[in-house]
């Protein structure tokens, strides 16, 4: 036989979508690793038309799951992101949306056991040492994906699978904000360069001579500003301390607004060459720190709640989206403790993903 058979998930996960493995059918080394998800994925053309990519970034991202070792985790989440185009993984960031596949995925494998009506995991995203506790709607039959949810960007209404983030202050980068300053300037565009969930550099968006509420389509043909929001966001990641930011999709790059559909903020999110079509979950996060955060750039921008956690809703391309943050301020800024969203989840498929023996 000349393929290797490999067993998956094929899930989405809050507004993403991708294969979900269990790690122990890959292969250890990164650099075969990475050669076994392009081949799965189709990485490479535009299409993806030799895999099962979806030809977009929000659709060729795959999850990793194993039975954890560390003693507050049930399971061990590693993520890669695979290029559309360029056969390129990044292993470095995480995905918050495809996260909320993950519950249900270590379910389904038989790597968690159900508890009943509701089973809690509890998730070390191994890329970030982010602890995330997961509430996964289960039932004698298995996992619950039919309910009453809505989240915008993905039609009809799903099963919800609750999410609470936990030590996602500098993953990456070590620090809550990476360059030591609350504002920086780059050329010529003043930032706030944060790491909460996702390293992000963050701007105000008629700092690029835009509005904030652009669509997708409109943001991704104005190739003059992603040529300047290149030069920012390479810039800004070196200040950081984030190597490769040309071949790396961090850090992520942000957009606020003041909101006016009823919501906190509107907020554009960049993949980073593309715009997302929606709102990464790891995103809204830094997102919704930021515009918690004294003398950042969001300062101004937004009416914020005086209590405390602090329902904060950006809204983006495709609808809303609420991070409710439990946080305290101090004299630096403020002390992150805990973030949570509400996502869905659905099992979309099951099956053997095949790719070449001589690679694997």
């Amino acid at each position: 036989m000349t393929q290797k058979a490999i067993p998956f998930l094929f899930m989405r996960g809050g507004t993403s979508r991708g294969p979900y493995f269990n790690r122990a059918d890959l292969p250890e080394d990164r650099e075969t690793l990475a050669r076994v998800l392009v081949a799965a994925i189709g990485s490479g053309h535009p299409l993806n038309i030799d895999g099962i990519g979806g030809g977009n970034a929000v659709t060729t991202k795959v999850a990793m799951l194993s039975k954890s070792d560390d003693d507050w985790a049930d399971i061990d989440y590693f993520f890669a992101q695979v290029s559309v185009e360029d056969g390129q993984v990044d292993f470095k960031p995480t995905c918050g949306n495809i996260l909320t596949g993950v519950g249900p995925a270590a379910i389904e494998m038989g790597l968690v056991e159900m508890t009943g009506a509701e089973t809690t995991v509890n998730i070390l995203a191994v890329n970030t040492g982010a602890r995330v506790v997961a509430k996964v709607q289960t039932s004698p039959e298995g996992v619950v994906y039919s309910g009453d949810t809505a989240i915008d960007g993905v039609p009809g209404t799903a099963a919800p699978v609750g999410l609470q983030f936990m030590d996602t202050v500098g993953g990456a980068t070590g620090s809550f904000l990476p360059t030591g300053n609350l504002r920086d300037t780059f050329e010529g565009i003043e930032v706030t360069c944060m790491d909460v969930a996702m390293p992000m550099v963050i701007a105000r968006a008629d700092s690029f001579g835009l509005t904030g509420y652009e669509t997708v389509a409109e943001l991704n043909e104005n190739r003059d500003f992603f040529a300047h929001l290149e030069a920012v966001r390479i810039k800004a990641g070196e200040a950081m301390g984030i190597k490769d930011v040309a071949k790396s999709v961090t850090p992520k790059f942000g957009l606020l607004a003041q909101a006016r559909e009823g919501g906190t903020v509107a907020a554009r999110y960049f993949m980073p060459w593309t715009a997302h079509p929606t709102m990464a979950v790891t995103g809204a996060q830094c997102l919704a720190s930021c515009v918690l955060t004294p003398g950042s750039v969001a300062s101004g921008l937004a009416n914020l709640p005086n209590e405390t956690p602090a329902k904060i809703t950006l809204e983006h391309a495709s609808g809303l989206i609420d991070v409710l943050v439990d946080y305290e301020l101090t004299k630096d800024g403020i002390t992150l403790k805990s973030a949570g969203l509400v996502r869905s989840a659905r099992l979309l498929a099951r099956g053997e993903v095949m790719v070449p023996r001589g690679i694997f």
